[in-house]
């Protein structure tokens, strides 16, 4: 069987132990993968593939000052998570999203972390997430983050980390919904024998999080996009047409009287909620960047009046600031009064004198990614790079040493992954999603990312990775 030379030598394999037998949790998948045979996998991989294709489910990559749309790649030997790992899970990210919104609404308000010295005041005023014209907002339920991507990683251990957390725009929840649908077509009996817990009411439980930002009883909610040249496009229009709502752009909507209303044939319709997908400083041209194209000018007074809700809450993005995210354990503590109980990965702030010498020194040995970065670009992976890359990459910590933080190599988890016609090991992280609104509410799953390039780390879409099925079981 082409699974009988499978390597798990130096790695968690989330599959099999390293002796070589499957995990509990993965007993039934392999006795079924081993009864199909490879042909039949791969005649249904085949199958999966058409599906996502005639669906259209794309993204686009940027590169060379060109952009070209893409099928997302799809792996179709799941990845599965236990359910008593998963208990934990969703009780650390629930911890995590309620510090990370009481964090907000302090150093927007009265600043109480920084006047007690947990996170030094230059971290927080220097970020680029950081924005003077949120101070003292005041957001309906007081609730910033509404919705939030947080990515995971299992170290060389087995144990889950938090990698970073993603609260402006976070995408990948249309590829979650999508992938499990072609799964339940490609392996019924699958999802017969198995207790899967079930993905597919996120967009209700999204359109719930949005109406409870207003008090109308009959709220008239949109999602805001940037347009069809953004790269998850798709993502936006899917969720609007699943929760049943409007799908806008900035030229749709107009602000009259501090009221947002969109354009319609028969005239002006007012907007209670926006779900926006579209980045802080280029929402409204009067309040932020002024050449903003994407933007409504007003829209930001007349959220600031209480006249529309916006999810999520202009002025999150500093949450997404990597340096801020090495302080979140203090965070939760600060708040909470409670330990972490999804660690993060060890991280160097190379703002920091001590740490910064020692990144400058183990260059070669960590991974380095600019504070704000995001889709893999930007970084630099240590033991892969030539002494050259490494040289120039220096540089560019000592010109900015604020923007820079580095982690040592973590040797990511691997999941058996089909590739050509046989089955191999291959990296992988996990994206849930979380929405917080009368209460919290976390994706039993997830996106799960695949890094397709044999003995790559770099998971993201744009790098050349792929994703999974992600399997809660009950």
């Amino acid at each position: 069987m082409f699974i009988a030379d499978y390597d798990t030598k130096n790695v968690y394999d989330e599959m099999f132990s390293k002796e070589g037998s499957a995990r509990k949790s993965y007993h039934f998948l392999k006795s079924k993968m081993e009864s199909l045979g490879g042909i039949e996998l791969i005649k249904r991989s085949s199958s999966a593939e058409k599906a996502l294709l005639s669906l259209g489910i794309t993204f686009t990559l940027y590169g060379d000052g060109e952009q070209q749309e893409r099928i997302m790649p799809f792996d179709v030997i799941p990845r599965i998570v236990p359910s008593d790992e998963w208990v934990r899970l969703e009780k650390g990210l629930a911890q995590r999203i309620q510090a990370l919104n009481l964090f907000l609404q302090d150093i927007y308000g009265e600043g109480k972390i920084l006047k007690d010295k947990i996170i030094p005041e230059e971290i927080v005023l220097s970020s680029t997430g950081y924005l003077k014209q949120c101070i003292g907002l005041k957001p309906p339920k007081g609730i910033w983050i509404h919705i939030t991507g947080t990515d995971l990683v299992r170290d060389g251990e087995g144990a889950f980390h938090v990698l970073e957390d993603n609260l402006r725009c976070p995408s990948g929840v249309s590829y979650v919904l999508e992938n499990r649908e072609v799964m339940k077509r490609t392996f019924p009996e699958l999802f017969d024998k198995l207790n899967i817990r079930q993905v597919y009411d996120y967009p209700y439980h999204l359109r719930s999080t949005l109406e409870n930002l207003t008090d109308s009883s009959d709220p008239v909610i949109a999602v805001w996009t940037p347009g069809v040249y953004n790269s998850a496009y798709y993502e936006h229009s899917f969720l609007a047409q699943k929760m049943g709502v409007y799908l806008v752009e900035g030229s749709d909507l107009i602000v009259e009287n501090d009221t947002v209303y969109m354009k319609t044939t028969k005239g002006l319709k007012k907007i209670d909620v926006i779900y926006r997908r579209i980045d802080d400083t280029f929402m409204d041209p009067s309040a932020f960047r002024e050449d903003s194209l994407l933007g409504v000018k007003g829209i930001f007074e007349a959220y600031k009046k209480g006249n529309v809700a916006l999810a999520n809450a202009p002025g999150t993005g500093i949450a997404d600031d990597k340096v801020i995210y090495s302080f979140v354990p203090q965070i939760i503590k600060y708040y909470l009064g409670e330990e972490s109980i999804i660690p993060n990965v060890p991280t160097y702030l190379c703002s920091n004198e001590k740490d910064l010498k020692y990144v400058i020194e183990n260059i070669h040995n960590l991974v380095v990614k600019p504070a704000n970065g995001a889709g893999g670009y930007g970084m630099i992976i240590g033991p892969k790079a030539s002494k050259q890359e490494q040289e120039d990459f220096k540089a560019l910590i000592l010109k900015d040493a604020r923007n820079y933080i580095a982690q040592p190599v973590l040797n990511l988890s691997t999941v058996p992954t089909l590739i050509a016609d046989k089955i191999e090991a291959r990296h992988v992280d996990l994206r849930p999603f979380i929405l917080y609104g009368k209460d919290v509410y976390v994706m039993p799953g997830g996106l799960t990312r695949v890094a397709l390039r044999k003995g790559s780390l770099v998971v993201n879409s744009s790098q050349g990775g792929g994703s999974k099925d992600t399997w809660v079981l009950g």
